[in-house]
């Protein structure tokens, strides 16, 4: 918008979707709004406690997903909180892990050590479905680790599960 436009849209009152504004004397009640199109309500903002909740439970189930790619926890540990898909995955990758010889590279004996979930941000798709993401800081590197939660019956469950 340059200032020709806004010039012209302030010459122009009428096009206006806001109703002008009404001065109402010190002490006097303002006179009632008029009828108009029903303005839909906005959408329900999340709960901080469910945003809480969401946090805590991304920050397990990542420190509890490197630990199981490091060797120090059972797959199926993992098997309430992640989906049939994400489990398989996670157990694949940790096989491939543990397979790897430690002489291949210099880096390859010290991967997954000493993990811990540095910051968790989770942001609200819809009512039932949240996206979090993680930093985990472990010995020799940082990585990202990216999860979708979704609400099913009674609790929540990871449906991706994306580590760096």
């Amino acid at each position: 918008m340059n200032a020709t436009s806004s010039l012209r849209a302030a010459a122009e009152p009428n096009r206006s979707l806001a109703p002008p504004l009404r001065l109402v004397p010190d002490g006097a009640a303002p006179a009632p709004l008029p009828a108009g199109p029903c303005i839909p309500a906005a959408p329900r903002l999340p709960m901080p406690d469910e945003d809480q909740q969401i946090c805590a439970i991304s920050r397990s189930t990542v420190q509890a997903a490197i630990e199981v790619l490091a060797g120090a926890r059972a797959v199926q540990q993992l098997a309430r909180r992640l989906d049939d898909r994400c489990l398989a995955a996670l157990q694949h990758r940790a096989a491939l892990t543990r397979r790897m010889p430690c002489g291949a590279s210099p880096t390859a004996g010290r991967l997954h050590r000493n993990p811990s979930v540095h910051s968790v941000r989770a942001c609200r798709v819809t009512a039932d479905i949240y996206e979090a993401s993680a930093v985990v800081v472990e010995e020799s590197r940082v990585r990202a680790v990216a999860l979708r939660l979704e609400r099913s019956r009674l609790a929540w469950r990871v449906t991706v599960l994306e580590i760096g």
